[in-house]
């Protein structure tokens, strides 16, 4: 049976769709705004629904330890600032993964989602003001 789409799915889902990464913190702190009433709860049940259902991926944690969700359910790694903790899709594991491997040696093979760690364009230009 599918399970509803209720207001609060439907705000997830178009949150998700223009901030691409969220915490569900994130997420409820954003939709509290229009829906006061909402709880913690609720969004918690609503992305481990859009996760079951192919709707969103986990993406990496935040700095905080915090689960994080992804609208890109495509496979796919990540470049994670480690001063703002922002984080931005990209594919580099088809270039990086026969480097690393060889790097490695021994017939060890790279499997899963790279995540590389960095500071980003903004974080790195404050870093030298």
């Amino acid at each position: 049976m599918e399970a509803r789409m209720t207001h609060y799915v439907h705000g997830v889902i178009a949150y998700m769709d223009n901030i691409g990464h969220s915490t569900n913190i994130e997420i409820l702190e954003h939709l509290q705004q229009t829906y006061p009433s909402l709880t913690a709860t609720t969004v918690h049940r609503i992305t481990t629904r859009l996760i079951k259902r192919g709707m969103l991926a986990a993406a990496p944690v935040s700095k905080s330890n915090a689960m994080r969700f992804d609208v890109n359910t495509n496979p796919h790694d990540h470049f994670q600032c480690s001063n703002c903790d922002m984080l931005r899709d990209t594919t580099i594991a088809d270039k990086i993964r026969p480097i690393l491997e060889t790097s490695i040696g021994d017939g060890c093979q790279i499997s899963g989602n790279l995540v590389i760690t960095g500071l980003c364009k903004k974080c790195n230009k404050e870093n030298h003001k």
